[in-house]
């Protein structure tokens, strides 16, 4: 924006150089320098008669037939750019075509080719200093692994975050713009890359451009940030300098979604399951199945056995899939001479395995493999023709135990049931209507079994991810923040302590009190949420406190168990939702203490008689990180295990189960026998 006077304010369009000089054709238009190969005509007018006229620039001391145009507008069909239309009031943006920047041209003209003919010009100023993108620093790293490299103002609307990390693990984490000297709640959520304001997924180093929403501006706002709105936490931010000269936001700065490379083709087979990409490489096709299968599944791609409709029969098809058993991804050609599962010679059968890549996140598995454009092998192997479309076929069905293709279902939901054909030749064809990602599954995955420890004196207390679908919410029912207590390095086991008996918890949550989001001090209560410390007092009079928190002499309530701050973090993204064991998925995260030579902070426990048989271990900042603690008598806990230090995947049933047993040894002479005979 720019001010004049003390009440008015007028758009920002840029650097202005000045307006056009009109000598035939009612040349009319204000002239700005937006970025550095970029130029703003506003209110551009001319009545289009000429026969071959253009915007045109050039370096020569006058325009003259030694320039080129610049192309308007900018995307355009045919080989040369189409001649200017009649134009009354246009607001025209003019992108310098060829790498030039307007440090490298003296005037802008409207000019006839055919008949070397200057209709009207502006010149630029000799060392102009138009407006630039501005580099700020990368991302405050606070949690969830948020970090970047160094962010960039493209315009006065768009952030070029690279190289952006992310666990995706927060539960209601967004982009977050607003006012302060800290992120705080009265923010505005920013859509990501794609426009959309869902949670943010994981991000595993990729580069992406955002853009403010309305009328927002970069010159509005102190800081961008990554923030969870539902726990009010800062996982990082960078803060906006007030020295901006950064260009405006005139629609020139294009968003790319990263969903959609710039040279490689991807068209939708089957709806919200599998896409197929391509893009070719030499003498070799290089293809890329997407598709949202599980692990026991295979996707299908490959040519029709007939021009013109889908034929299983004469089909040269690749099955993509994950091997479990040797924990990697594969790719087999497979060339189907009858609907028969393969007896070793005739059928659906494996003709060769082909060099694959692949990865598999948020439920969507992607493997990339090569094929040869043209084929030695005239039996089995079909050609990928360029010069012509060619019908294809695509399905998603179950591995048998040898991890062969079995028969898929014949509903259009699993294999194409309508003619598809593709142009291999295309470039740029992108009819894939949807990010796979941006499909929900009816059904969430199995929640992993509640963890226990029976019989330990020493217990360690650290952070770590909540486990998504599979861990934190599906086990106590409460909604998380993305981070849980791991104790003894298990996501939130339910512990079994004895009346009379003396626990030591290691806590290692964090002792900043400056950073919310690594400050976690342990403490054993009676709340199923925890997060004294963010209680009123009359909600402090409801909670019972049994150890962790001490007063002050003014009465106030603080935290005793604040020790250095180690974390459980992904390696790469959450990987939660197709892991179904913790097991395997703690094998995808590593143990990270800011300070190695930080101290731990002890909390001792001496359970007394009076502490009911239920309580629970929680954050004193923070709500819903921790879980329970079962209270039994002296002796108890082994009768329950059978041994001391007993780790287990055993369910809350099944030790409630042996609990009753253990405390009512004649129950089973209560209960009433069966009919006789059953």
């Amino acid at each position: 924006m720019s001010i004049v006077g003390p009440f008015t304010i007028l758009p920002y369009y840029g650097r202005e150089i000045g307006h056009l000089t009109n000598f035939g054709h009612g040349i009319k238009g204000q002239v700005f320098a937006v970025d550095e190969s970029t130029l703003f005509v506003k209110g551009f007018a001319y009545d289009g008669n000429a026969p071959d006229a253009f915007f045109w620039v050039g370096n020569s001391p006058r325009p003259s037939p030694e320039g080129f145009i610049i192309p308007y507008p900018e995307e355009y069909s045919g080989r040369e750019p189409p001649v200017l239309q009649q134009h009354t009031n246009t607001d025209i943006i003019l992108k310098l075509p060829m790498g030039k920047r307007i440090r490298d041209i003296r005037w802008l003209s409207v000019w006839c080719r055919r008949f070397t003919v200057d209709f009207g010009e502006i010149f630029i100023p000799p060392g102009l200093d138009v407006p630039k993108p501005r580099v700020l620093p990368e991302f405050k790293r606070l949690a969830h692994g948020l970090r970047s490299s160094n962010i960039s103002i493209l315009d006065a609307k768009t952030f070029y975050i690279p190289n952006l990390h992310y666990d995706g693990a927060g539960p209601d984490a967004y982009f977050w713009v607003g006012n302060g000297s800290e992120p705080n709640i009265m923010g505005t959520k920013v859509p990501n890359e794609l426009g959309s304001l869902d949670p943010l997924r994981g991000y595993q180093g990729e580069d992406i451009e955002i853009q403010l929403p309305g009328n927002l501006t970069v010159y509005d706002i102190d800081w961008l940030a990554v923030w969870c709105v539902e726990y009010r936490h800062n996982f990082g931010h960078v803060y906006i300098p007030k020295d901006l000269d950064v260009p405006p936001a005139l629609g020139q700065t294009k968003i790319a979604p990263t969903s959609k490379p710039a040279n490689v083709n991807c068209k939708e087979l089957l709806r919200g399951k599998l896409n197929v990409m391509w893009e070719v490489m030499d003498d070799f096709i290089v293809i890329e199945l997407v598709g949202r299968i599980r692990e026991d599944q295979y996707m299908a791609f490959g040519i029709s056995g007939s021009h013109g409709h889908p034929q299983m029969i004469g089909a040269d098809v690749v099955v993509a899939f994950y091997d479990r058993r040797q924990r990697r991804f594969r790719a087999e050609d497979y060339y189907m001479s009858s609907l028969a599962q393969c007896d070793g010679k005739l059928g659906v059968c494996p003709d060769e395995r082909i060099g694959v890549s692949g990865d598999r996140s948020h439920g969507v598995t992607k493997i990339k493999y090569r094929r040869l454009l043209q084929t030695n092998e005239a039996v089995n192997d079909r050609a990928y023709p360029l010069d012509r479309q060619i019908s294809v076929i695509a399905a998603i069905g179950p591995l048998n135990s040898r991890d062969e293709a079995n028969a898929h279902s014949h509903t259009g939901t699993e294999v194409t049931v309508d003619d598809v054909q593709i142009d291999f030749a295309s470039r740029n064809d992108h009819t894939c209507t949807d990010a796979l990602d941006s499909f929900r599954e009816e059904d969430g995955p199995e929640p992993w079994p509640s963890r226990t420890i029976l019989g330990e004196k020493t217990i360690t207390a650290r952070i770590g991810p909540t486990g998504g679908k599979r861990g934190y919410t599906p086990i106590t029912g409460h909604p998380s923040w993305g981070i849980a207590w791991y104790m003894n390095d298990l996501l939130i086991p339910e512990i079994y302590v004895e009346r009379g008996q003396t626990y030591t918890f290691i806590v290692e949550g964090g002792d900043e009190t400056t950073q919310p989001a690594k400050y976690h001090p342990l403490y054993i209560t009676s709340s199923h949420e925890g997060g004294y410390g963010q209680l009123t007092e009359a909600q402090k009079r409801r909670e019972t406190v049994y150890a962790g928190v001490e007063y002050d002499a003014d009465g106030y309530a603080y935290p005793t168990a604040a020790g250095r701050y180690c974390e459980w973090k992904h390696k790469t993204i959450d990987r939660s939702a197709e892991i179904a064991t913790f097991d395997e998925y703690k094998k995808t995260l590593q143990l990270s203490c800011d300070d190695p030579n930080g101290q731990p902070a002890y909390l001792n426990w001496t359970v007394v008689d009076e502490t009911p048989d239920l309580v629970y271990y929680q954050c004193f900042t923070h709500r819903n990180l921790g879980w329970k603690i079962h209270v039994v008598n002296a002796g108890e806990t082994s009768k329950i295990s059978g041994s001391h230090g007993l780790y287990g995947s055993v369910s809350s049933t099944v030790l409630y189960t042996l609990l009753l047993l253990a405390l009512v040894p004649g129950l089973f002479a209560l209960l009433p026998l069966p009919p006789k005979g059953f």
